[in-house]
């Protein structure tokens, strides 16, 4: 079965209790220094749920240590961080990931050695809720608690398109499709808010196509909201809804595609002009 055609299979992510077109994420006048280098200045932008928002700039802008931020990995020195109406600073990895935001990585991070469904039923642990008495039994709720979960699973590698990899070890496949098999984790933990830090670093156009359509479709038929960075300006005007670019650490724009490629100080920025 193709999950494409049928997408109401493909169930949607849980209720945030944030409506459609609401800010689901604030950034708000968060800087992040690492000693005296300031990764992070001042930078304020939101994220509206339903949408695609990219996050772009020149290489050492500050974009993946924005994401750092946003889930956890990084605690500001100022500003603040609203996801779904709560405020907050400072905040571990494990619990963003249990408030709703998941994340894929630059370099896929992947257990190399497990299965393409292992990794991603590695996503669902967030979701487990049987003891490790039942766990070490393979018994009862814990029995039942995996045959959901691994229902689950299928579906995401039915929808992802790589059901003749699911038993293979991920070490052993193409980058293209390993960084497919990251986003099936990161979608396993069933995200509001879903953060792919350059998604198709490295890949060829066919994997770049693939990768784009797999972004619209999660977005469209789970109406996931998803924060992306992608040097691709190409990939970033087709997908995205709005667009924020930073520069050394600084927000120089932030609007619709079309507006953000057409503003000078971008252009600049592209260029390595006005610095």
């Amino acid at each position: 079965m193709n999950a494409h055609a049928a997408g109401s299979q493909f169930t949607a992510a849980d209720d945030d209790g944030v409506a459609k077109g609401d800010t689901l994420l604030e950034v708000k006048n968060v800087s992040l220094s690492f000693g005296g280098v300031k990764a992070i200045t001042n930078i304020s932008f939101d994220v509206k749920k339903g949408e695609i928002r990219a996050i772009i700039g020149p290489n050492g802008a500050g974009k993946t240590s924005m994401l750092n931020v946003i889930n956890g990995f990084y605690t500001p020195q100022e500003g603040t961080i609203t996801f779904r109406g709560q405020q907050r600073r400072a905040m571990k990895p494990h619990h963003a990931v249990r408030q709703g935001i998941a994340r894929t990585f630059q370099n896929v991070a992947l257990f190399k050695g497990m299965t393409t469904l292992d990794n991603i039923m590695a996503g669902r642990s967030v979701h487990m809720k049987s003891n490790i008495g039942w766990q070490m039994l393979w018994h009862g709720p814990a029995l039942a608690e995996e045959i959901e979960h691994r229902e689950k699973v299928e579906e995401i590698i039915d929808f992802l398109e790589i059901e003749h990899i699911r038993r293979t070890p991920v070490g052993k496949l193409p980058y293209g499709l390993q960084k497919r098999v990251e986003l099936g984790r990161a979608l396993a933990m069933e995200p509001s808010l879903l953060l792919l830090d350059e998604p198709m670093a490295g890949m060829n156009l066919e994997e770049k196509e693939d990768m784009s359509r797999f972004i619209i479709d999660v977005n469209q038929q789970r109406g996931t909201t998803i924060a992306l960075i992608e040097h691709d300006m190409g990939v970033v005007m087709d997908l995205s809804d709005r667009v924020v670019v930073l520069d050394y650490g600084k927000k120089i724009a932030d609007g619709a595609p079309d507006e953000v490629k057409n503003d000078q100080s971008v252009i600049d920025a592209y260029l390595g002009v006005a610095h």
